[in-house]
């Protein structure tokens, strides 16, 4: 199996199509419900796209998948991030068998049991404003038509130098906000960075894309995002009856945790998350890329 690469690397495609192992899968059979769903010609654009997503986590991880089972010709992969433990509750790749290794390389491999037609490419970096869009292998020449970025980074800089990119570069672009202390999937909805609600990190996003980038401040601000209005449940009791604490030493600290502020991530001191909510967030970034691709 391919390693994944770095950015002083070249460029390692870890899944090239392959006429002879297209033709055993029978594409056409595989993803034949996208023609009667988009129409033939929708169902070509889409299996000709790249789609590029920032953050395999419980929602990026998720979104990866869609965009696979969706028959698509290329996925740029990018994350840092080795898979833990604490990932099985809400990420598709982190398995018994994945633990320890990189986001990428295992949701690759998971990709190449789903369409092994499509190229991957895996990049095991952190998005910043130095490297975007150098870093998802795009160029200037690149068909904003083909081409779509889902960012489900939880890095208010990177969301920011993608969305920047984005709103100059025209492309199909979607942000994802934080999936961390919901508990209600039905909830989670699309709408324009402007009218984004009870989300502080689109909402710090939206603040940059003003003061930094001159970003509309009165009108739609022509920037997708995937959010849920659903009020935050703060962190309770799981963080420490996993630490082992006593019963009265956890209920004291459920106490304070309800009351005190979090730090904003999924670990033991930030939010709980629930695949539930964290697959709806990727599920519908990802609807979101395929239905503009084929449009």
């Amino acid at each position: 199996m391919n390693q994944p690469m770095h950015l002083d690397e070249t460029p390692i495609l870890a899944s090239k199509l392959d006429l002879d192992t297209a033709s055993d899968q029978d594409v056409e059979r595989r993803f034949a419900g996208l023609s009667r769903l988009y129409g033939k010609a929708g169902a070509q654009r889409i299996r000709a796209a790249h789609v590029v997503v920032v953050g395999l986590g419980g929602v990026g991880s998720w979104a990866a998948e869609a965009a696979a089972r969706s028959g698509v010709a290329r996925l740029t992969l990018i994350d840092l991030d080795n898979i833990a433990e604490s990932n099985i509750n809400r990420q598709v790749h982190a398995l018994d068998a994945t633990l320890g290794q990189a986001k990428v390389q295992a949701m690759q491999e998971r990709i190449a049991r789903i369409n092994s037609s499509c190229q991957v490419d895996c990049i095991e970096e952190f998005v910043d404003a130095e490297n975007w869009p150098s870093i998802a292998l795009l160029d200037s020449r690149f068909d904003r038509r083909q081409v779509a970025v889902i960012d489900a980074c939880d890095n208010v800089r990177a969301k920011t130098a993608m969305a920047a990119w984005a709103l100059k570069s025209k492309a199909i672009f979607i942000s994802v906000g934080a999936a961390g202390g919901k508990r209600l999937a039905h909830r989670v909805e699309i709408d324009d960075l402007k009218l984004v609600t009870h989300d502080p990190l689109l909402a710090q996003m939206r603040y940059r894309l003003r003061k930094e980038h001159g970003a509309n401040r009165q009108g739609l601000m022509g920037v997708a995002c995937v959010f849920s209005r659903e009020p935050v449940v703060q962190p309770l009791t799981a963080c420490a009856v996993v630490l082992g604490k006593s019963d009265s030493s956890a209920l004291l600290e459920s106490q304070i945790s309800e009351t005190s502020q979090s730090d904003g991530s999924l670990n033991c001191h930030g939010y709980g998350s629930t695949v539930s909510v964290t697959s709806t967030f990727g599920m519908c970034a990802a609807g979101w890329v395929i239905n503009k691709i084929a449009a």
